[in-house]
């Protein structure tokens, strides 16, 4: 007699009202994922249920859990809970979006925000980041989809969730500008600006730090190579904690000034060398490459 088949994975995808959710869950049912949208939590559990029912199995299932449920959002971290004591594996996707990217976005459609009541797309907005803040809080991923149209935010969701997904941890490094802004998606940030910056040299400024000049530039300064040196230990002992707790994405950012030199030489070595490690698969996203 065959046994009975279990889903290999369950996905929460929530996050903030118009940061992307049905983009994500189309990407996610293009690579095979088992797409449910607007849940009630307190379905997750005969949702997981039916999934590992012989003739009915879901090798992966994703819902999509948000503020639509009105209050019936309350109750996905009890739902969460009681299926974290089996043995499915449980991760969770959280979209954001900087607040005029969202307002622009309602704009854009014509619709009003879930919780806008009598006021405006801001108090809408501004009203759901507090119901949900301790969601944002607790998941294991988080996409900033700021300034991504549907094709970028796409390729950060194959990314992500390959289809090969295996037992691997799926890392991005991140370069970036600090005069840019923070990348509000990643798991630790290390600032390269104690290095000299090569902007300053005229032979070197139209360069990136993926030119063999500029990297060679940046290794050649007092630090730089003790500076990667220690990140790298840092972060082999940080993933070597995310094996054990099986979280599956993680993202560890580095930034200069402008994003252009300094931390994209480095993130490309930090790439190298964490590529490495066994069950680890990397990703380099540079991204404020190409800005003024």
């Amino acid at each position: 007699m065959s046994s009975k088949p279990e889903p290999q994975e369950l996905l929460i995808v929530t996050g903030m009202s118009g940061a992307g959710r049905s983009t994500v869950a189309d990407a996610l049912e293009d690579l095979g994922w088992y797409v449910v949208d607007n849940l009630p939590p307190l379905m997750l559990g005969p949702l997981v249920e039916l999934g590992g029912q012989e003739g009915t199995a879901f090798p992966r299932i994703a819902a999509v859990v948000d503020i639509r449920g009105g209050h019936l959002l309350d109750d996905l971290a009890e739902a969460l809970a009681s299926l974290r004591g089996s043995r499915l594996p449980i991760r969770t996707l959280f979209l954001d979006a900087e607040d005029d990217e969202l307002v622009r976005r309602f704009e854009q459609v014509r619709r009003p925000h879930p919780l806008q009541g009598d006021g405006t797309l801001l108090d809408g907005i501004r009203a759901e980041r507090i119901r949900i803040a301790d969601i944002r809080e607790s998941s294991d991923l988080i996409i900033d989809t700021s300034g991504l149209n549907v094709h970028q935010l796409t390729d950060r969701v194959r990314e992500a969730f390959p289809s090969d997904d295996g037992t691997a941890i799926h890392l991005s490094i991140v370069s970036f500008g600090f005069k840019y802004g923070l990348p509000a998606d990643v798991d630790t940030v290390a600032d390269a600006r104690f290095l000299p910056n090569p902007h300053w040299h005229p032979e070197l400024r139209p360069l990136t730090g993926k030119d063999a000049a500029v990297s060679e530039f940046v290794f050649a300064q007092s630090g730089a190579e003790a500076f990667l040196e220690a990140y790298a230990t840092a972060l082999e002992v940080t993933l070597d904690g995310y094996q054990r707790e099986n979280k599956r994405n993680a993202a560890f950012a580095i930034g200069c000034t402008g994003g252009k030199h300094r931390s994209v030489a480095i993130a490309e070595r930090l790439a190298a060398r964490l590529s490495k490690l066994p069950g680890i698969r990397v990703t380099v996203r540079h991204r404020d490459l190409g800005k003024e």
